[in-house]
């Protein structure tokens, strides 16, 4: 039992990534019906947003302390964060929770960034073949991959998680089967993970803002007879799609250490899930995320792998393929959605 639960909250953090991901990349086929293959760098800039947050704040300022030696017998460099210099315990604070501080940062850079993207280049491939669509925006993802091997190195970054969450949740007492231990940190980006997109669907559904942009993924042409810019609220919609993917990069740096290849890494299987829930299903794209979260944990189990060797590896998309098979749209897909 104590296996079978631990392989579930593995399978829904993991999950919970996957989700987000094929969230912001269901929402930027949906309305402006663009193959995003650049959606899993801007998981990696909301990663490498903390990176920089975490880096401004731990700046350190030095001082000389003649009252402590070293042992060769000079005064000791005492080394002490900038903001914690200046505010005291409020600094402290500050440089213990920076990876979740960061999400302030990371927000309008990311807003601003998928805007300029929508506006600087996807704009011009609307009505292009999917294929090229693919092309030039695998194109971008490895441009920017590139700039951020050039300015951070190639060699993963840790990130630490808050001290107050670095240890293990007893979650087995909370089940009713005392001793199943789980990080804390894991908890949170679950939680995190099902608060955002909770709040996305909400504003789709419960907003007039997100009532339009649904009638306009529908049938763009009416919404525009109705005299309503709904290119404008697409734009913004492709800007809200990157903070998704971007704040789901950043709550996950404690958990994956940022690399320059980590949005490469997360966009392949986050494709595969849009494809298995249906291209164009947001509620599709989330469920078919957890889902092969799910399955993907579980075949990793040391029992499974040692009757079908290999199969965590492939799991996913010997899923793909089955789902496919038997409803070609996708578990939730709609009606004409790449079937032209």
């Amino acid at each position: 039992m104590d296996q079978l639960v631990l392989q579930l909250l593995n399978g829904l953090d993991k999950g919970g990534a996957y989700a987000l991901i094929a969230l912001g990349l269901t929402l930027v086929f949906g309305t402006l019906g663009v193959v995003n293959f650049a959606h899993g760098a801007l998981f990696m800039i909301g990663a490498f947003c903390a990176v920089v947050f975490s880096r401004l704040i731990q700046l350190e300022t030095v001082t000389i302390d003649p009252e402590k030696l070293t042992p060769w017998g000079s005064p000791m460099e005492i080394r002490t964060p900038l903001v914690q210099a200046w505010l005291g315990d409020f600094g402290a604070f500050l440089v213990q929770w920076s990876v979740p501080l960061s999400i302030l940062i990371a927000i309008p850079v990311m807003l601003l960034i998928g805007i300029a993207m929508e506006r600087g280049l996807i704009r011009f491939f609307y009505r292009r073949p999917h294929a090229e669509q693919i092309l030039v925006t695998f194109g971008l993802a490895i441009v920017l991959q590139e700039l951020v091997k050039a300015n951070f190195g190639a060699n993963p970054i840790p990130m630490s998680a808050p001290s107050a969450l670095a240890g293990s949740a007893d979650v087995g007492a909370w089940l009713g089967f005392p001793g199943i231990y789980y990080p804390w940190w894991r908890l949170v980006y679950l939680a995190f993970a099902f608060v955002l997109v909770g709040g996305v669907m909400a504003f789709l559904r419960f907003t007039t803002y997100g009532m339009v942009v649904r009638a306009g993924m529908e049938d763009r042409q009416t919404v525009g007879f109705l005299g309503i810019d709904i290119q404008k609220r697409f734009t913004v919609v492709f800007g809200i799609a990157a903070v998704v993917a971007g704040l789901a990069g950043v709550m996950y740096t404690p958990i994956v250490p940022p690399n320059y290849h980590i949005g490469m890494d997360f966009l392949v299987l986050s494709f595969v899930v849009v494809v298995v829930g249906g291209m164009g299903s947001v509620p599709g794209a989330v469920f078919a995320g957890f889902l092969l979260g799910i399955l993907q944990s579980f075949a990793s189990m040391n029992e499974v792998k040692s009757i079908l060797p290999g199969i965590d590896q492939v799991i996913i998309y010997l899923v793909a393929v089955v789902v496919l098979l038997v409803l070609p749209r996708g578990l939730m897909g709609r009606k004409g959605v790449m079937e032209n």
